[in-house]
């Protein structure tokens, strides 16, 4: 008995530190559905035509996938996105890979759902630029393919409405998952599927208290009704000047609440290798400097090379599998210019 002790002893260790352990889950692969916007095949691919169009925007330059480039990792790879005129905003494009997991839309979390974030981005005046959402609807109305297809999708005497292009969108956007990454393969019970290194940065991450705010499996923020919220970046240091942290109010915009001044929605941490540059202001080039930013500010802890290379490896291993995807065929304006803004 004593001699197999020492031997089982080893085999258990080994195991464990294979094994995926409790509340380490794979992402599903279908988002939740609300109630009232059902997804059908016509409803996803009519959101798919409003995704790429430009021609809601006030110069017809720029769409919903200009800024959330979906051949991309869903955004534009820029420190903040580029809209109409070449105007630039103050924040970075979050991904729309994954965003339907989110219990709230945006940085500041001013959008509770995808339906009510798909109308902002139309009428902001340094994306899309739309005097006002009934202008733009104007214009898919003006357009006879979007007529019928609104018409097949939705019923009604007027189904081309506001709310209805918002629900299509939203549809198509709940298209947009990337589970089977390297993490989600150990979750489902691979044992081989991270690499010793990953494996290490899995467990730096967990042991750093990273998983309090970034939790599987969308690895952001607790789910919670309206969103949770943090302070970034809570420690002072040299980082929050050098990347100018401090310099955007976050949720006290949209609450006016001085107790959620600096405050912002725990972003998904899903395909971050293939979204630099990072944070909500784009500072930060490189996602080594981002690992390292993120333990400084928030928890007060300086990492080392390897630490912060092992954190990296296993943020890898969040890249998902990306569906099969083609552009869509849009509705012509046939022999008429669109109503002016």
């Amino acid at each position: 008995m004593k001699t197999w002790l020492p031997i089982c002893t080893g085999l258990l260790a080994a195991w464990l530190a294979h094994a995926s352990p409790s509340g380490w889950e794979p992402l599903p692969d279908t988002p939740p559905v609300p109630a009232d916007n059902p997804m059908t095949a016509e409803k996803i691919e009519l959101g798919k035509q409003l995704f790429f169009d430009p021609r809601f925007s006030s110069t017809g330059t720029v769409s919903c996938n200009t800024c959330h480039n979906l051949m991309l990792g869903g955004d534009d790879a820029r420190p903040t996105s580029m809209g109409v005129h070449g105007l630039t905003g103050p924040r970075n494009a979050p991904t729309v890979w994954n965003s339907a997991f989110h219990p709230s839309q945006f940085w500041d979390g001013r959008a509770d759902h995808l339906e009510a974030q798909a109308q902002g981005p139309v009428v902001a005046a340094v994306e899309m630029g739309m005097s006002d959402l009934e202008m733009a609807i104007l214009r898919v109305r003006a357009i006879p393919g979007y007529r019928d297809a609104f018409a097949r999708v939705f019923g009604g005497e007027q189904p081309v409405t506001v709310a209805n292009a918002a629900k299509a969108v939203a549809a198509f956007e709940r298209t947009l998952v990337t589970p089977g990454s390297a993490y989600d393969r150990w979750a489902a019970g691979d044992k081989q599927a991270l690499t010793p290194k990953q494996r290490r940065g899995l467990d730096t991450f967990d042991r750093l208290g990273c998983t309090g705010c970034h939790q599987p499996p969308a690895f952001s923020g607790p789910h919670k009704p309206k969103g949770h919220f943090a302070v970034f970046p809570f420690h002072d240091g040299a980082y929050v000047d050098r990347f100018q942290l401090r310099a955007d109010v976050g949720r006290q915009a949209v609450t006016g609440r001085e107790s959620d001044r600096h405050k912002y929605k725990i972003p998904t941490l899903r395909n971050i290798a293939l979204t630099a540059p990072y944070f909500h202001n784009g500072q930060v080039a490189t996602l080594d400097e981002a690992v390292r930013v993120m333990a400084a500010a928030q928890l007060n802890i300086a990492l080392s090379d390897d630490e912060t290379s092992d954190v990296v490896a296993f943020l890898e291993a969040l890249t998902g599998e990306f569906p099969a995807m083609t552009l869509p065929r849009l509705p012509p304006t046939l022999g008429r210019s669109l109503p002016v803004n």
